[in-house]
């Protein structure tokens, strides 16, 4: 049987709108009805070739909600009929040292969702049993979808990042799902965005930022920590020298251009850069149960599957402030 696609064929060019074969799960893996998919930066990332090698030819999107139905040999816990989330990480090898130490999105041979295997930018797809989530009842479809990256790797950039007054760089799908759990610790937050970016700078204090301006201002007060979404190597100096001293500036995108060289005084005084790389399963866990305890407001833009082009394109040229999300 066959179904429809969206196939990346080579970096850098359009996705084509493709007829597919639906794949039969395989032992361990599921086959799902794909009712929303996400679409993230590192989608960007993959189509216009920051990414290298990605598997070609490609079915991108790792922020997939789908419908069970149909499961291969050895499935457990998960059954035809049930709603799973999918998420970038789509499979490890459970044998390497980071894996066996707790640490496995540092997986020595991993699989990617939507990168080096096929994601959801189509009507069906694969997951493996294992790395699929239960989702939260009080979501739909369309808005638990980007929770599956921006809010994961969201939360985990959030647990390196200490203190009350929190920086984002950066304001967009991501930003905008952590701050309202940032808000609801107490937290302030402090939202940088493109100098000529009022629309975003709105939006985030709409969402309940106490300051949002330009990424080349400095704050009205030093920050505990900072995190930088934005893939703007420039921005790590300038969100050193916004937090105070010992404070932690994250690094939170899979790609970002080079980081400038800078004076070590802005580093001096225990201040710290760090990246962090993509989840592991424990971080959805324990992010997916605290979104059900604390209320999230996810601001989403939907687009048909054969649109995908058009929400990548809005995506690159920041034409929306929220999320993507493609409904096949």
């Amino acid at each position: 049987m066959k179904t429809q696609a969206m196939l990346l064929v080579q970096q850098g060019e359009p996705l084509s709108w493709e007829e597919v074969e639906i794949p039969d799960p395989g032992e361990g893996e599921v086959l799902l009805q794909v009712l929303a998919c996400g679409v993230c930066r590192t989608d960007l990332h993959v189509v216009d070739g920051d990414l290298p090698d990605p598997r070609l030819p490609l079915i991108p999107g790792h922020e997939i909600v789908g419908r069970v139905l149909e499961c291969g040999a050895h499935v457990n816990g998960i059954r035809a009929g049930d709603r799973v989330g999918v998420a970038w990480l789509g499979q490890t090898c459970g044998g390497c040292s980071f894996c066996r130490g707790g640490r496995e999105n540092l997986c020595d041979h991993p699989l990617f969702t939507g990168y080096t295997k096929n994601g959801g930018f189509a009507q069906h797809t694969l997951a493996v049993a294992q790395y699929c989530f239960p989702l939260p009842d009080a979501f739909d479809d369309v808005h638990v979808a980007p929770l599956l990256c921006a809010g994961l790797i969201g939360f985990r950039c959030y647990r390196f990042a200490p203190g009350t007054k929190l920086g984002i760089y950066g304001f967009g799908a991501a930003a905008h799902i952590l701050a309202q759990v940032a808000l609801a610790d107490k937290r302030e937050i402090y939202a940088f965005t493109r100098s000529d970016d009022e629309s975003a700078q709105c939006f985030a204090r709409e969402i309940g930022a106490v300051w949002a301006g330009s990424s080349a201002e400095s704050p009205p007060e030093l920050l505990d920590a900072a995190i930088i979404f934005a893939p703007v190597g420039e921005l790590v100096p300038l969100a050193l020298k916004s937090v105070q001293k010992g404070g932690v500036v994250v690094a939170g995108g899979i790609h970002m251009s080079d980081i400038p060289s800078f004076p070590y005084r802005i580093l001096w005084e225990e201040r710290s850069v760090r990246s962090v790389a993509n989840l592991t399963r424990q971080d959805g866990i324990d992010f997916f149960a605290r979104v059900t305890r604390t209320p999230i407001h996810v601001h989403t833009h939907s687009y048909a599957l054969k649109d995908a082009n058009q929400a990548l394109s809005d995506l690159r040229e920041g034409r929306i402030s929220g999320a993507a999300v493609l409904v096949p």
